[in-house]
């Protein structure tokens, strides 16, 4: 039975996956290239070619220079200036490919955060859609991943993660968050493979 494959039972249909940050600032030869993310792509464009309309992708998009950010993120953009949007090229900030092909049906939304959850429009997808439950794919598992599995956490959302459409720069540091979601949020947060996820959402 399907209802068996995850421990809170199947996703219903209304359930939104979001994908985190599938750019190609982080899939290409810049500072933050994430040596997976071409691994995780295929897996990736499976979840989304099943569920298009249900797919929310986020943009991370660095500001045009550091002094117009607030606080602790001037420091962080003054030590990765080389990266603001006055400084790279447009195309880095896109959707790597085939993702892009999929909006519309699927949408994007721009943050400047961390967490697409600082971006005011999400709470209306998310009310618009009837979502009560994320599937969440993306890079990087230890960033923008983790801010927002944390907020949707806060949020009272059930949280999948399909641990095949995951990516970091840092093994290591990948497979030590996943252990955490295992060993200290198993109530709210539930990990399998692609597949399995796939297999439960009704």
């Amino acid at each position: 039975m399907t209802s068996d494959l995850l421990p809170n039972g199947p996703l219903a249909a209304h359930t939104v996956h979001l994908c985190v940050d599938m750019q190609n600032i982080f899939a290409e030869d810049t500072p933050w290239h994430t040596p997976w993310m071409k691994r995780v792509l295929p897996v990736v464009t499976a979840i989304v070619e099943r569920h298009a309309e249900r797919t929310i992708f986020t943009r991370f998009i660095p500001p045009a220079e550091p002094q117009r950010m607030p606080g602790a993120w001037r420091g962080y953009w003054e030590r990765w200036k080389e990266l603001t949007t006055d400084r790279i090229d447009p195309r880095l900030v896109d959707l790597v490919e085939p993702l892009g092909k999929f909006v519309p049906p699927a949408t994007v939304l721009d943050k400047p955060f961390y967490s697409p959850f600082h971006a005011p429009p999400i709470a209306t997808m998310l009310r618009e859609r009837g979502a009560d439950a994320l599937v969440i794919s993306g890079a990087e598992t230890d960033m923008c991943v983790l801010a927002a599995v944390l907020d949707a956490v806060d949020l009272g959302l059930r949280v999948v993660l399909p641990v095949d459409a995951l990516c970091s720069s840092s093994d290591e540091k990948h497979d030590a968050l996943l252990a955490l979601y295992r060993d200290r949020f198993s109530q709210q947060i539930e990990t399998a493979d692609a597949e399995t996820i796939l297999r439960c959402w009704l």
